[in-house]
């Protein structure tokens, strides 16, 4: 009769992987990782949903080689404005708080109303982001990129300047400012044909009248 542990070994030979399949280590219905005290995409204000009045963001990482750097992008969800973040010592939460903080706090009240993001790690220090910054924090559903459809897309047209597969530590705030420049100086069909940047100076106009 065949030992348990010759068994598990011809199954596991037949599986595609060649590898045992592991069990889960979680109880039903528990969620390891789970960032606490998030605040859900379905509480954020419909003005957001539907992009009637700007000031509410989508965020994400660019994500290098190997998974060991990144780029912050931040996105304005009326205007297709784009802001990116360098992020030269990693992304472990303390340090994209650190580096995001400033730059959403830069923003002009108006156009600091809200920030949604996945519920990716880097975000744990989510808390001492709003309260320093001034701005509401949402978080999407697992597994629901359409909820930042925004920040996807232009995530994409970013990958044109930081092909997959490249180091992105090393990019300099200036370079990366200049690459937002040109992606704001785009023309774009949603808009009207007129650039993000264009779009972002007639709100700011109206703020200002």
């Amino acid at each position: 009769m065949q030992g348990r542990g010759a068994l598990r070994r011809e199954l596991a030979s037949s599986l595609r992987t060649g590898r045992a399949l592991r069990r889960p280590r979680r109880k039903d219905g528990e969620r390891r990782g789970r960032i606490k005290d998030m605040v859900m995409i379905s509480e954020r204000p419909a003005e957001a949903a539907d992009r009637a009045v700007p000031g509410h963001w989508e965020g994400d990482l660019l994500i290098g080689a190997r998974g060991t750097s990144a780029i912050g992008t931040l996105v304005e969800r009326t205007t297709r404005f784009t802001l990116l973040v360098p992020l030269p010592q990693g992304y472990d939460a303390p340090v994209v708080a650190e580096a995001l903080t400033p730059v959403i706090a830069a923003l002009p009240a108006a156009l600091r109303r809200s920030l949604t993001w996945d519920q990716g790690r880097e975000m744990k220090a989510h808390a001492q982001i709003a309260v320093a910054a001034d701005c509401q924090i949402y978080f999407c559903d697992p597994h629901s990129p359409w909820q930042r459809g925004t920040n996807e897309n232009t995530n994409g047209l970013l990958r044109q300047y930081f092909p997959k597969g490249t180091p992105l530590g090393g990019h300099s705030p200036a370079h990366l400012a200049a690459v937002a420049d040109e992606l704001n100086g785009r023309p774009r069909k949603t808009l009207g044909w007129k650039t993000p940047a264009e779009a972002l100076a007639e709100v700011l106009d109206r703020d200002a009248a």
